[in-house]
């Protein structure tokens, strides 16, 4: 996408800052995106429909975080929260990365990033259906496949814990290497 690789370009010239952001949930349920066994080998992972965390975040190429923990629904005035402190603290043009969610799409939203844009926060949106353009989702995996461990899941509040202190390491001791 022609417009995205701009702001990409923009982003590695110093001239703004390009910000991914998304929305995860993380259940007691746990995350198993694949397995196999032997036939005769019985394995099980304990889970319960329990409850979750939901966390939105915004990350850039060089792992700079920010985000915010609910264990309520996601829902736009949640984000737009989050986004209105954020735009109070950007030094320079900011560019936040969306995808086209009910909740990033709200009237509410659009009603207003005008406001943002004079404090030099704004909104891109990607086309439908587009995730892998969306490198907040390469974290999200990486929460829940590696750094999350499966001990983390034996109650809700070693869970929630958990979450929190990967949060709160991203960028700091956990780093992605996203690669163009």
């Amino acid at each position: 996408m022609q417009q995205l690789q701009l702001l990409e370009q923009q982003s590695k010239q110093g001239q703004i800052d390009l910000y991914y952001g998304d929305e995860t949930r993380v259940s007691e349920e746990g995350y198993v995106p694949y397995g196999w066994q032997f036939k005769d080998e019985n394995i099980s992972i304990a889970s319960t429909k329990g409850k979750a965390i939901n966390c939105f975040g915004m990350i850039t190429r060089d792992n700079e975080f920010v985000h915010a923990t609910t264990e309520q629904t996601i829902d736009a005035e949640f984000i737009i929260e989050h986004l209105d402190s954020f735009s109070f603290q950007i030094s320079k043009p900011t560019v936040v990365v969306l995808d086209n969610a009910r909740v990033h799409q709200s009237k509410l939203m659009h009603t207003i990033q005008p406001v943002w844009a004079r404090r030099g926060l704004f909104i891109f949106f990607l086309p439908p259906y587009s995730p892998k353009l969306n490198i907040i989702e390469r974290l999200w995996k990486e929460m829940k496949a590696r750094w999350i461990q499966p001990t983390d899941y034996d109650n809700e509040q070693q869970l929630f814990y958990s979450i929190k202190l990967i949060l709160n390491a991203i960028g700091k001791d956990l780093f992605l290497n996203f690669k163009k």
